[in-house]
Protein backbone atom coordinates (compact mmCIF):
# COMPACT_ATOMS: atom_id res chain seq x y z
CA UNK A 1 0.00 0.00 0.00
CA UNK A 2 1.38 3.42 -0.97
CA UNK A 3 1.41 6.07 1.77
CA UNK A 4 1.06 9.74 0.84
CA UNK A 5 1.66 12.83 2.95
CA UNK A 6 -0.46 15.89 2.11
CA UNK A 7 0.63 19.28 3.53
CA UNK A 8 -2.48 21.32 2.77
CA UNK A 9 -4.61 23.80 4.76
CA UNK A 10 -7.59 23.85 2.38
CA UNK A 11 -9.86 21.24 3.92
CA UNK A 12 -11.90 20.76 0.76
CA UNK A 13 -8.79 20.16 -1.36
CA UNK A 14 -7.14 17.87 1.17
CA UNK A 15 -10.36 15.89 1.66
CA UNK A 16 -10.86 15.42 -2.09
CA UNK A 17 -7.27 14.19 -2.45
CA UNK A 18 -7.62 11.96 0.60
CA UNK A 19 -10.94 10.43 -0.48
CA UNK A 20 -9.77 9.64 -4.01
CA UNK A 21 -6.42 8.17 -3.00
CA UNK A 22 -7.91 6.08 -0.19
CA UNK A 23 -10.40 4.76 -2.73
CA UNK A 24 -7.37 3.71 -4.80
CA UNK A 25 -5.96 1.86 -1.79
CA UNK A 26 -3.48 4.49 -0.60
CA UNK A 27 -2.91 5.53 3.00
CA UNK A 28 -3.14 9.35 3.28
CA UNK A 29 -1.98 11.58 6.14
CA UNK A 30 -2.62 15.35 6.28
CA UNK A 31 -0.40 17.78 8.24
CA UNK A 32 -0.45 21.58 8.45
CA UNK A 33 3.15 22.81 8.79
CA UNK A 34 6.67 22.26 7.50
CA UNK A 35 8.32 21.01 10.69
CA UNK A 36 5.58 18.45 11.21
CA UNK A 37 5.95 17.41 7.57
CA UNK A 38 9.73 16.86 7.86
CA UNK A 39 9.33 14.92 11.12
CA UNK A 40 6.62 12.72 9.58
CA UNK A 41 8.63 12.02 6.42
CA UNK A 42 11.77 10.98 8.34
CA UNK A 43 9.77 8.80 10.69
CA UNK A 44 7.25 7.19 8.34
CA UNK A 45 8.94 7.39 4.88
CA UNK A 46 5.80 8.00 2.78
CA UNK A 47 5.72 7.02 -0.89
CA UNK A 48 5.00 10.60 -2.01
CA UNK A 49 4.63 14.13 -0.59
CA UNK A 50 2.19 16.84 -1.75
CA UNK A 51 3.05 20.38 -0.53
CA UNK A 52 0.91 23.49 -0.74
CA UNK A 53 3.17 26.52 -1.27
CA UNK A 54 0.36 28.83 -0.12
CA UNK A 55 0.40 27.17 3.29
CA UNK A 56 4.16 27.06 3.75
CA UNK A 57 5.22 30.23 1.91
CA UNK A 58 8.99 30.67 1.65
CA UNK A 59 9.42 27.82 4.14
CA UNK A 60 8.22 25.47 1.41
CA UNK A 61 11.59 25.59 -0.31
CA UNK A 62 13.48 25.05 2.94
CA UNK A 63 11.28 22.03 3.64
CA UNK A 64 11.98 20.65 0.16
CA UNK A 65 15.73 21.15 0.57
CA UNK A 66 15.71 19.39 3.94
CA UNK A 67 13.91 16.42 2.40
CA UNK A 68 16.15 16.35 -0.66
CA UNK A 69 19.36 16.60 1.38
CA UNK A 70 18.55 13.67 3.67
CA UNK A 71 19.58 10.23 2.32
CA UNK A 72 16.63 8.56 4.01
CA UNK A 73 14.02 10.47 2.00
CA UNK A 74 15.89 12.01 -0.96
CA UNK A 75 14.14 9.59 -3.33
CA UNK A 76 10.56 10.51 -2.32
CA UNK A 77 8.64 12.32 -5.10
CA UNK A 78 7.42 15.81 -4.18
CA UNK A 79 4.45 17.50 -5.84
CA UNK A 80 4.03 21.24 -5.18
CA UNK A 81 0.65 22.95 -5.42
CA UNK A 82 0.73 26.73 -5.86
CA UNK A 83 -1.77 29.55 -6.29
CA UNK A 84 0.80 31.34 -8.48
CA UNK A 85 0.97 30.57 -12.19
CA UNK A 86 4.47 32.06 -12.24
CA UNK A 87 7.19 30.70 -14.51
CA UNK A 88 9.95 32.00 -12.21
CA UNK A 89 8.37 30.27 -9.18
CA UNK A 90 7.95 27.07 -11.16
CA UNK A 91 11.61 27.15 -12.23
CA UNK A 92 12.68 27.81 -8.64
CA UNK A 93 10.63 24.85 -7.44
CA UNK A 94 12.19 22.49 -9.98
CA UNK A 95 15.67 23.74 -9.13
CA UNK A 96 15.28 22.84 -5.45
CA UNK A 97 14.11 19.34 -6.34
CA UNK A 98 10.36 19.33 -6.94
CA UNK A 99 9.07 16.56 -9.23
CA UNK A 100 5.81 18.25 -10.28
CA UNK A 101 4.52 21.83 -10.04
CA UNK A 102 0.76 22.30 -10.30
CA UNK A 103 -1.32 25.45 -9.94
CA UNK A 104 -4.74 26.17 -8.48
CA UNK A 105 -7.53 25.71 -9.29
CA UNK A 106 -6.45 22.09 -9.35
CA UNK A 107 -7.32 19.70 -12.11
CA UNK A 108 -7.65 16.56 -10.02
CA UNK A 109 -7.34 14.24 -13.01
CA UNK A 110 -3.97 15.85 -13.75
CA UNK A 111 -2.90 15.63 -10.09
CA UNK A 112 -3.78 11.94 -9.87
CA UNK A 113 -1.99 11.26 -13.16
CA UNK A 114 1.18 12.83 -11.70
CA UNK A 115 0.81 10.81 -8.51
CA UNK A 116 0.43 7.52 -10.39
CA UNK A 117 3.40 8.32 -12.64
CA UNK A 118 5.70 9.20 -9.74
CA UNK A 119 4.71 6.15 -7.70
CA UNK A 120 5.28 3.88 -10.67
CA UNK A 121 8.67 5.46 -11.47
CA UNK A 122 9.96 5.31 -7.91
CA UNK A 123 9.05 1.65 -7.55
CA UNK A 124 10.73 0.76 -10.83
CA UNK A 125 13.93 2.78 -10.68
CA UNK A 126 14.99 3.66 -7.13
CA UNK A 127 13.75 1.17 -4.55
CA UNK A 128 14.21 -2.56 -4.29
CA UNK A 129 11.31 -4.09 -6.24
CA UNK A 130 10.91 -6.70 -3.49
CA UNK A 131 11.27 -4.79 -0.21
CA UNK A 132 10.75 -1.19 -1.44
CA UNK A 133 13.83 -0.20 0.55
CA UNK A 134 16.52 2.09 -0.89
CA UNK A 135 20.05 0.98 -1.70
CA UNK A 136 22.96 1.84 -3.95
CA UNK A 137 23.47 5.58 -4.26
CA UNK A 138 21.25 6.40 -1.28
CA UNK A 139 23.25 4.08 0.97
CA UNK A 140 26.48 5.74 -0.15
CA UNK A 141 24.95 9.16 0.55
CA UNK A 142 23.83 8.04 4.01
CA UNK A 143 27.32 6.76 4.85
CA UNK A 144 29.04 9.84 3.47
CA UNK A 145 26.71 12.13 5.43
CA UNK A 146 27.49 10.28 8.66
CA UNK A 147 31.23 10.31 8.04
CA UNK A 148 31.23 14.03 7.19
CA UNK A 149 29.23 14.91 10.29
CA UNK A 150 30.75 15.06 13.74
CA UNK A 151 27.96 12.95 15.22
CA UNK A 152 28.53 9.40 16.48
CA UNK A 153 27.32 6.69 14.11
CA UNK A 154 26.96 2.93 13.77
CA UNK A 155 26.47 0.77 10.69
CA UNK A 156 24.75 -2.63 10.98
CA UNK A 157 25.30 -5.13 8.16
CA UNK A 158 22.72 -7.95 8.23
CA UNK A 159 23.07 -11.16 6.26
CA UNK A 160 21.19 -14.48 6.20
CA UNK A 161 23.32 -17.62 6.69
CA UNK A 162 22.53 -20.76 4.64
CA UNK A 163 20.00 -18.82 2.57
CA UNK A 164 21.01 -20.49 -0.72
CA UNK A 165 20.19 -23.96 0.60
CA UNK A 166 16.77 -22.75 1.80
CA UNK A 167 16.12 -21.07 -1.56
CA UNK A 168 17.12 -24.20 -3.48
CA UNK A 169 14.89 -26.50 -1.42
CA UNK A 170 11.87 -24.27 -0.75
CA UNK A 171 11.92 -22.27 -3.98
CA UNK A 172 12.46 -18.61 -4.82
CA UNK A 173 8.98 -17.52 -3.67
CA UNK A 174 9.69 -18.80 -0.17
CA UNK A 175 13.11 -17.17 -0.42
CA UNK A 176 11.41 -13.87 -1.25
CA UNK A 177 9.18 -14.29 1.79
CA UNK A 178 12.26 -14.76 3.98
CA UNK A 179 13.90 -11.60 2.58
CA UNK A 180 10.66 -9.65 3.02
CA UNK A 181 10.44 -10.85 6.61
CA UNK A 182 13.91 -9.48 7.40
CA UNK A 183 13.13 -6.18 5.67
CA UNK A 184 9.86 -5.75 7.58
CA UNK A 185 11.49 -6.63 10.90
CA UNK A 186 14.21 -4.04 10.26
CA UNK A 187 11.60 -1.38 9.48
CA UNK A 188 9.51 -2.09 12.55
CA UNK A 189 12.40 -2.48 15.02
CA UNK A 190 14.08 0.72 13.80
CA UNK A 191 10.74 2.51 14.13
CA UNK A 192 10.34 1.27 17.71
CA UNK A 193 13.92 1.36 18.98
CA UNK A 194 15.88 3.60 16.60
CA UNK A 195 16.11 7.26 15.67
CA UNK A 196 13.76 9.14 13.35
CA UNK A 197 16.50 9.61 10.74
CA UNK A 198 18.01 6.10 10.88
CA UNK A 199 18.59 4.72 7.37
CA UNK A 200 17.52 1.20 6.31
CA UNK A 201 18.86 -0.08 3.00
CA UNK A 202 18.49 -3.28 1.01
CA UNK A 203 21.74 -3.72 -0.88
CA UNK A 204 20.60 -6.77 -2.80
CA UNK A 205 19.91 -10.45 -2.21
CA UNK A 206 19.66 -11.20 1.49
CA UNK A 207 21.89 -8.31 2.64
CA UNK A 208 20.58 -5.27 4.55
CA UNK A 209 22.27 -2.22 6.08
CA UNK A 210 21.08 0.04 8.91
CA UNK A 211 22.80 3.36 9.62
CA UNK A 212 22.05 4.42 13.20
CA UNK A 213 23.76 5.73 16.35
CA UNK A 214 25.88 3.82 18.92
CA UNK A 215 23.31 4.20 21.69
CA UNK A 216 20.72 2.37 19.58
CA UNK A 217 22.84 -0.35 17.98
CA UNK A 218 22.71 -2.89 20.83
CA UNK A 219 18.90 -2.71 21.20
CA UNK A 220 18.42 -2.90 17.43
CA UNK A 221 20.58 -6.01 17.16
CA UNK A 222 18.88 -7.75 20.08
CA UNK A 223 15.33 -7.05 18.96
CA UNK A 224 15.98 -7.83 15.29
CA UNK A 225 17.59 -11.18 16.12
CA UNK A 226 14.88 -12.08 18.65
CA UNK A 227 12.07 -11.31 16.24
CA UNK A 228 13.77 -13.07 13.33
CA UNK A 229 14.39 -16.21 15.41
CA UNK A 230 10.72 -16.36 16.39
CA UNK A 231 8.98 -15.21 13.20
CA UNK A 232 11.10 -17.12 10.67
CA UNK A 233 9.84 -20.45 12.06
CA UNK A 234 6.54 -20.02 10.21
CA UNK A 235 8.37 -20.27 6.86
CA UNK A 236 9.62 -23.85 7.44
CA UNK A 237 7.88 -27.16 7.00
CA UNK A 238 7.02 -28.89 10.30
CA UNK A 239 9.37 -31.85 9.79
CA UNK A 240 12.31 -29.52 9.08
CA UNK A 241 11.58 -27.66 12.31
CA UNK A 242 11.36 -30.94 14.24
CA UNK A 243 14.71 -32.12 12.92
CA UNK A 244 16.33 -28.69 13.20
CA UNK A 245 17.57 -28.81 9.62
CA UNK A 246 16.45 -28.48 6.01
CA UNK A 247 16.01 -31.97 4.61
CA UNK A 248 16.42 -32.66 0.90
CA UNK A 249 17.82 -35.17 -1.57
CA UNK A 250 20.43 -34.72 -4.27
CA UNK A 251 20.05 -35.66 -7.94
CA UNK A 252 20.95 -39.29 -7.17
CA UNK A 253 18.41 -39.66 -4.40
CA UNK A 254 20.82 -39.37 -1.48
CA UNK A 255 19.52 -37.48 1.58
CA UNK A 256 20.96 -34.05 2.30
CA UNK A 257 20.69 -31.89 5.42
CA UNK A 258 21.31 -28.15 5.66
CA UNK A 259 21.20 -25.94 8.75
CA UNK A 260 18.20 -23.70 9.28
CA UNK A 261 18.77 -20.08 8.24
CA UNK A 262 20.30 -17.84 10.87
CA UNK A 263 20.78 -14.06 10.78
CA UNK A 264 24.21 -12.50 11.38
CA UNK A 265 24.85 -8.83 12.15
CA UNK A 266 28.21 -7.13 11.76
CA UNK A 267 28.51 -3.69 13.41
CA UNK A 268 30.99 -0.88 12.82
CA UNK A 269 30.67 2.12 15.15
CA UNK A 270 32.38 5.46 15.69
CA UNK A 271 31.68 7.66 18.72
CA UNK A 272 34.53 10.15 18.37
CA UNK A 273 34.65 10.95 14.65
CA UNK A 274 37.54 8.91 13.34
CA UNK A 275 38.14 9.98 9.73
CA UNK A 276 37.32 7.41 7.07
CA UNK A 277 35.85 6.80 3.63
CA UNK A 278 32.82 4.91 2.37
CA UNK A 279 34.90 2.15 0.80
CA UNK A 280 36.73 1.58 4.12
CA UNK A 281 33.45 1.40 6.03
CA UNK A 282 32.26 -1.16 3.50
CA UNK A 283 35.36 -3.29 4.05
CA UNK A 284 35.05 -3.06 7.82
CA UNK A 285 31.36 -3.97 7.90
CA UNK A 286 32.11 -6.96 5.65
CA UNK A 287 34.80 -8.06 8.11
CA UNK A 288 32.44 -7.58 11.06
CA UNK A 289 29.78 -9.62 9.26
CA UNK A 290 32.28 -12.40 8.52
CA UNK A 291 33.19 -12.59 12.21
CA UNK A 292 29.51 -12.50 13.22
CA UNK A 293 28.86 -15.62 11.17
CA UNK A 294 31.44 -17.47 13.32
CA UNK A 295 30.15 -16.03 16.60
CA UNK A 296 27.71 -17.92 18.81
CA UNK A 297 25.78 -14.69 19.42
CA UNK A 298 25.59 -13.94 15.66
CA UNK A 299 26.80 -10.39 16.42
CA UNK A 300 30.27 -8.97 15.95
CA UNK A 301 31.30 -5.37 16.54
CA UNK A 302 34.25 -3.35 15.29
CA UNK A 303 34.56 -0.09 17.19
CA UNK A 304 36.67 2.67 15.69
CA UNK A 305 36.77 4.17 19.20
CA UNK A 306 38.93 1.23 20.35
CA UNK A 307 41.37 1.53 17.49
CA UNK A 308 44.82 2.81 18.25
CA UNK A 309 46.99 4.94 16.04
CA UNK A 310 47.81 3.58 12.57
CA UNK A 311 50.17 0.62 12.75
CA UNK A 312 53.71 1.78 12.14
CA UNK A 313 55.12 0.45 8.91
CA UNK A 314 58.41 -1.44 9.17
CA UNK A 315 61.20 0.89 8.04
CA UNK A 316 64.69 -0.47 7.39
CA UNK A 317 67.11 1.19 9.81
CA UNK A 318 69.57 2.00 7.04
CA UNK A 319 67.10 4.05 5.07
CA UNK A 320 66.21 6.60 7.80
CA UNK A 321 63.38 7.64 5.49
CA UNK A 322 59.73 8.08 6.57
CA UNK A 323 57.15 5.92 4.88
CA UNK A 324 54.95 7.79 2.42
CA UNK A 325 51.23 7.59 3.28
CA UNK A 326 50.59 6.43 -0.27
CA UNK A 327 52.83 3.41 0.33
CA UNK A 328 50.56 2.04 3.02
CA UNK A 329 48.31 -0.92 2.43
CA UNK A 330 44.97 -0.11 0.86
CA UNK A 331 43.29 -2.57 3.26
CA UNK A 332 42.08 -0.71 6.37
CA UNK A 333 42.29 -3.95 8.36
CA UNK A 334 46.04 -4.09 7.60
CA UNK A 335 46.60 -0.41 8.40
CA UNK A 336 44.75 -0.04 11.66
CA UNK A 337 44.69 -1.79 14.99
CA UNK A 338 41.24 -2.70 16.11
CA UNK A 339 39.40 -4.31 18.93
CA UNK A 340 36.67 -6.70 17.87
CA UNK A 341 33.98 -7.51 20.36
CA UNK A 342 32.18 -10.73 19.46
CA UNK A 343 29.51 -10.59 22.13
CA UNK A 344 27.73 -7.89 24.12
Amino acid sequence: MSSILVVESDRMVSQLIKDHLEHEGCQVTVVLNGNEAVHYVLREIPSLVILDVTLLGVDCYRVIQRLRNHPKCMHIPIIVISAQASLSEEIRAYEVGVDSYLTKPLDFDELFAHIRRHLRRIQQSVLSPLTYLPGGIQLECALEAKIRSRDPWSVLYLDLDNFKAFNDVYGFLAGNDMILLVGNICREVVYECGNADDFIGHIGGDDFVIVTTPECESALCRHILARYTKESLSLYKPYDLESGAINSIDCEGRPLRFPLITLSIGVVSDRFHCPGAVDEIGALTAEAKRRAKRSSSKISRISLDDWCYPIREHVPVASHMPVSPTARSSNPLDRLQRKVVHNW
